[in-house]
């Protein structure tokens, strides 16, 4: 049975052996994964000025890069944006509960979720033509639309006409 990582009996359930299954089959090794934990607002009343429950996950982009590749890298980076990346790192942060174990969770879905979107090549998109009658119907069309508006116009207006 496969061991899922977001649902986590206990603190050390989604670093296994051979680290976390952030896509299927792939799995980051726990050395690429750095968490920290600091003090963070957010909901908690009082708890927030006494437990660090704020989760920052910083990820080796050279450990992605030998995991999924160049170009899904390049499309993870792409996809994470600029304010996440920091010397050569993935950086996620998570402050959304009172939990550090549901914060720590919710990071690794993120970073799952990530992983997953990057590592789907799009499409590459055919160049198509339209149609001649379709280019002349549209022609055909914006032509009597300029006679209505020519129609319009005062009489006394010189539009080339004599």
């Amino acid at each position: 049975m496969a061991r899922n990582p977001l649902n986590m009996a206990d603190s050390h359930a989604e670093t296994g052996a051979s680290g976390v299954e952030i896509a299927p089959g792939l799995f980051l090794p726990a050395e690429a994964m750095r968490f920290t934990f600091v003090r963070g607002s957010g909901p908690g009343g009082q708890n927030v000025n006494k437990r660090s429950t704020k989760v920052r996950l910083s990820v080796s982009l050279s450990a992605l890069r030998e995991l999924m590749g160049q170009a899904a890298t390049a499309r993870l980076i792409e996809r994470a944006g600029a304010g996440h990346i920091s010397r050569g790192r993935l950086v996620m942060v998570e402050e959304g509960s009172r939990s550090q174990h549901i914060n720590r969770q919710r990071c690794v879905r993120r970073l799952s979720g990530l992983v997953r979107a990057a590592m789907v090549t799009p499409a590459v998109r055919k160049r198509t033509r339209p149609k001649r009658s379709s280019v002349e119907q549209r022609m055909e069309r914006k032509k009597r639309r300029g006679e209505t508006k020519r129609l319009r116009r005062k009489p006394d207006k010189t539009d080339g006409v004599a």
